[in-house]
């Protein structure tokens, strides 16, 4: 058996911080028994760059099992799989199986690098489902920022859109067909993604991030479109929660209401959820604990739930 990371040094702050003995149950105090962590599995390998993700699985394994892919933020020129490690507890609590995964950032290799790599990453995902107890039919792609923008992408691209085509192949595929299988998404959690990635190029919400990633390339904006959600919604894309702060500074909250009435107008079931005067993120405790009610209950109620 592959050896339990301890997780449970979590619950030693929390009884520092009260200067008492802990005396309510946490899960947290025997998370190390109940979560198998499988680090450093290298998913595809691009620039030179072996890609990783952290499979965080429930132990003793039970599949097939829900599972959340988690991407995380920066611009897509910052940030790190470990740096949102934390930000995976609340799924694992509740059952879910969690694949943390890396990306190329723009300074290995610019737009659209990310968008294919979280591709890779699904097709990873599904073609290894078995081996880790994984639930190819409940899979729910989870990001925040930069990586609620991958989250979309990785949720709604068609394999048509091109960014899939450096992903691992299968050799029957690679001989027989033009074009990779389609891999199907269950739900999305956007938080506060970036939904039109030409508007943060130019104009009133224009963020350097956004050109750094995009660089010099003579078609970026026609890139920037193809890259951009809003472009791809269409009848039949997974369902989206989208949480966003109307106050965010770095993410136009315009993103998240726009990607809203977009999925309305083409019948996709989904929910925007507001968060009045919200930053970037940062949330305080009691909107977060309606975040996450909010985001169980989405999942619940599209039978996303692991067993209790």
């Amino acid at each position: 058996m592959i050896p339990l990371l301890v997780l449970a040094f979590l619950a030693a702050p929390a009884a520092a911080a009260t200067g008492s003995d802990v005396s309510t149950e946490s899960w947290t105090l025997h998370a190390d028994s109940e979560v198998e962590v499988v680090p450093g599995v290298v998913y595809h390998r691009a620039s030179g760059v072996d890609l990783k993700a952290d499979l965080y699985l429930p132990y003793p394994r039970r599949g097939p099992n829900p599972t959340v892919i988690a991407i995380h933020g920066g611009g897509w020129v910052e940030g790190a799989r470990e740096g949102v490690a934390l930000g995976v507890l609340p799924y694992l609590e509740r059952g879910f199986s969690v694949v943390n995964i890396s990306y190329r950032l723009g300074r290995v290799a610019p737009a659209p690098a990310a968008v294919e790599d979280c591709r890779c990453a699904l097709r990873w995902v599904a073609a290894h489902a078995a081996e880790y107890g994984l639930d190819p039919a409940r899979l729910i792609v989870m990001g925040w920022s930069a990586g609620g923008h991958l989250a979309l992408t990785t949720g709604m691209l068609p394999v048509s859109a091109g960014f899939d085509n450096t992903c691992p192949t299968d050799e029957s595929i690679r001989w027989s067909s033009g074009e990779q299988p389609e891999i199907k998404v269950a739900a999305i959690v956007n938080w506060y993604g970036i939904t039109d990635v030409a508007d943060l190029l130019a104009g009133p919400n224009a963020k350097h991030y956004a050109v750094e990633w995009l660089g010099g390339r003579a078609d970026r904006l026609d890139l920037a479109r193809r890259l951009s959600p809003l472009s791809h919604i269409r009848a039949g894309v997974p369902t989206v929660l989208t949480i966003h702060g109307d106050a965010d500074p770095y993410v136009p909250y315009s993103h998240a209401v726009r990607l809203h009435r977009a999925l309305d107008r083409a019948g996709v079931p989904n929910r925007l959820m507001t968060i009045k005067k919200g930053d970037h993120g940062n949330f305080s405790r009691e909107e977060r604990r309606e975040i996450y009610d909010a985001i169980f209950k989405f999942l619940a109620d599209r039978g996303l739930m692991p067993p209790r």
